[in-house]
């Protein structure tokens, strides 16, 4: 499988681009006045404590208040620089925190909608191989890292490096890396953390340390993924990133491709038309099937709908070939959009158990490559698969998109039919109200233009009940939801 990151920069936001086998597969993007707060640690005040959530509201410099639950405070963090202490369990949060205390703590998650950053006090400082992690002393290994023979001699050659200040986490990127890369690496480290103590000691700054910016974060997150060639559209970040891999990835530094062509880095593999239809309700299959995926506050949800296919056999046959197809779809959507949370997946229903099962094991192989945590808890008594995927940052949508200023975020608006009647019923209730001489309805183009048209008897007989003209006054600028009846 080849694979190809795509990096473009401009003033204002910077946007990377996963190519597999060319095709578009994750897509990164990151405002330049709008970044993202995950890794970032701060010092933080506790504005409220609320004992029936189990949690407090932490003030750390956003126009939101960040969001601390108990189960997140897993060690005591003092200003003074000493951390110490475990883990701890079922802790009332008034134990642990009080309303204006000043505490150490990290964003795990960035603010999504409605709802403020998500924080924690477990500090974690990644690395090219490692995690430092102030909070404990011994070392972990990731589970991707299958070879008992190699998790034993990695946790070996790191155990050393931990002290009563910290232990680590060995990343997957640590597999088959010498001693020496995993010593320069724990210093680098060890000499952030040191930084980041000093810092805690000061009484000024809020922010302690901010997460790298997305280029270069996203080349340390890709270490150990299969690259063949990493190209840069701006000569200034393309200069920024033979310096940070020389130093922290030199593996990727031959990678490096400064890309010099006239046609935009992102048309090379269609990407800009995959990122506009990765914005739409419905996603095609070649077999002529299609998904459609809704993204809610509560959960995303994927309907799986055989469409114009009809297949050649016969129709449990169709059924199941489509369900197969969509899981290939499934998966690169939900990495294409950045979808995370609850998801709910809604197959054509299958009749044979067998079938169920092939289409389950289809759906965790496709999702295997994906880089967020996923956990599928298989079909639901109502034939539905129930799976979560970890969300950190927003998706793809809520980063480019907002919400709708005609329909508030429904999806739909009302009919014209529903206005004109809602209009005559207007009438009749202002006419019951007021004494006036005639109505006027200032109305968008579209109902004007009913109310005139198919509806013009409705409105005849109207002026004939109220005994009153009624007029009928096109607004180009009125949404179609929209109107106003004035009395004359």
């Amino acid at each position: 499988m080849s694979a190809e990151l795509l990096i473009n920069v401009t003033p204002s936001e910077s946007r990377v681009a996963l190519i597999e086998n060319g095709i578009l597969q994750e897509i990164h993007v990151e405002r330049h006045t709008k970044k993202g707060l995950v890794g970032n640690m701060y010092r933080g005040k506790v504005s409220r404590v609320l004992p029936g959530m189990q949690a407090a509201f932490v003030d750390i410099g956003l126009e939101k208040a960040a969001f601390l639950h108990a189960s997140d405070i897993i060690v005591h963090t003092e200003l003074e620089g000493e951390m110490s202490g475990s883990h701890i369990q079922k802790q009332d949060i008034r134990e642990l925190v009080r309303e204006g205390q000043e505490i150490v703590v990290q964003v795990v998650k960035d603010p999504i909608g409605t709802k403020g950053a998500r924080l924690t006090t477990d500090i974690t400082i990644p690395s090219r191989y490692l995690v430092f992690m102030p909070s404990v002393t011994h070392v972990g290994v990731s589970q991707r890292i299958e070879d008992e023979a190699e998790r034993e001699r990695l946790k070996e050659l790191v155990q050393e490096f931990c002290d009563d200040e910290g232990g680590f986490i060995l990343r997957t990127a640590a597999e088959g890396v010498s001693k020496t890369e995993l010593a320069q690496d724990a210093a680098f480290l060890r000499r952030l953390w040191n930084k980041i103590q000093q810092r805690m000691k000061k009484k000024k700054p809020n922010v302690l340390y901010e997460d790298l910016p997305l280029a270069r974060r996203v080349l340390r997150d890709f270490v150990g993924t299969e690259l063949d060639r990493i190209r840069i559209d701006s000569k200034l970040s393309y200069q920024e990133l033979i310096e940070f891999t020389k130093e922290y990835v030199p593996e990727l530094s031959n990678k490096l491709d400064y890309y010099r062509g006239e046609r935009p880095i992102f048309d090379l593999y269609d990407v800009e038309n995959e990122v506009q239809r990765a914005l739409e309700r419905r996603v095609d299959l070649k077999s002529g099937g299609y998904l459609i995926i809704d993204q809610t506050e509560a959960m995303t949800t994927i309907d799986i709908n055989t469409g114009a296919f009809v297949g050649h056999r016969n129709l449990e046959e169709t059924i199941f070939n489509t369900n197969i197809e969509a899981t290939l779809a499934i998966a690169r959507q939900l990495r294409l959009r950045n979808l995370g949370g609850m998801i709910l997946i809604d197959f054509i229903d299958m009749v044979e158990p067998d079938h169920k099962r092939r289409v389950l094991h289809s759906l965790e192989t496709s999702t295997s490559k994906d880089r967020a945590k996923i956990n599928i808890h298989g079909f639901t008594s109502l034939g539905l698969i129930e799976m979560t995927r970890k969300r950190t940052r927003e998706s793809l949508e809520h980063v480019l998109c907002g919400e709708c200023p005609v329909c508030k975020g429904r999806g739909s608006v009302k009919t014209i039919e529903t206005i004109c009647f809602e209009i005559m019923r207007e009438i009749v209730r202002v006419n019951r109200a007021y004494d006036a001489d005639k109505f006027v309805v200032y109305a968008s183009p579209s109902v004007a233009e009913a109310l005139l048209g198919e509806e013009s008897h409705m409105l005849a007989e109207l002026e004939v009940f109220v005994s009153k003209q009624i007029k009928v006054q096109t607004e180009p600028l009125y949404n179609q939801d929209k109107y106003d009846v004035v009395m004359m």
